[in-house]
């Protein structure tokens, strides 16, 4: 309560962009006061405080958004869904912020020796497979990689854009899962199940990794 508040103080962020996506999403740009963040892995998640000190004991867990690849500044993107994360389109460039990270062992890096990953995301919960693909893409890491997508409707499906640049980049293909689809989707439509599974996997990997994050219900079914 006391230690770990304290090493946060000692190096304080400052907010330097807000940036809306999709669904209700901003993503939060912060650089830290001595220049450089602390490294972290793809994938791992920081505590944030906003408009306090780092004493408050009101902090926040988020997953980290950019690539691992920029040490200069960090990407937080935070879906409105409760009290504090509405308060995140308010902030403004300049503010101060306090974080601490990272923490997690969701990451690429903590587990070597993959061929090929499958990354499964709900919602929001494509943040940390977000960073995963844009530290991969920093690295020119040319493994195959599917992303299934699961969301509600098209018009809420944060980073859609970005995805469709980074398959320039990467080994990657993305498949879009909707449950209310568009009347011309031609797409997959319905819940991530064994069928769609089946569908896009590869064919063949001997060591394929699996990443799952999203709604409670998506991943336990995802692992059965």
């Amino acid at each position: 309560r006391l230690l770990r508040p304290w090493l946060v103080s000692r190096n304080p962020y400052r907010v330097t962009a807000l940036r809306q996506e999709h669904g209700r999403v901003w993503t939060v740009t912060l650089a830290p006061a001595s220049g450089a963040i602390t490294p972290f892995m793809p994938g791992q998640f920081a505590w944030l405080t906003l408009r306090g000190s780092a004493f408050a004991m009101h902090d926040h867990p988020f997953s980290i958004a950019s690539s691992a690849c920029d040490a200069g500044q960090i990407e937080l993107s935070i879906k409105e869904l409760g009290d504090f994360t509405a308060t995140i389109k308010t902030l403004r460039v300049g503010e101060l912020a306090w974080l601490d990270a990272p923490y997690g062992a969701f990451s690429i890096d903590r587990q070597r020796g993959a061929d090929a990953f499958l990354f499964v995301a709900g919602g929001i919960g494509i943040v940390p497979l977000l960073s995963m693909l844009r530290t991969m893409a920093d690295r020119g890491d040319r493994r195959p990689i599917v992303l299934l997508y699961g969301n509600r409707v098209w018009e809420r499906v944060a980073f859609r854009e970005e995805l469709q640049a980074l398959k320039q980049r990467l080994a990657l293909q993305v498949v879009h899962v909707l449950l209310e689809p568009p009347p011309d989707w031609d797409g997959e439509r319905g819940f991530i199940d064994t069928a769609v599974l089946r569908r896009h996997l590869p064919a063949a990997s001997p060591e394929l990794h699996c990443y799952v994050c999203g709604p409670v219900a998506m991943t336990q079914s995802i692992e059965a």
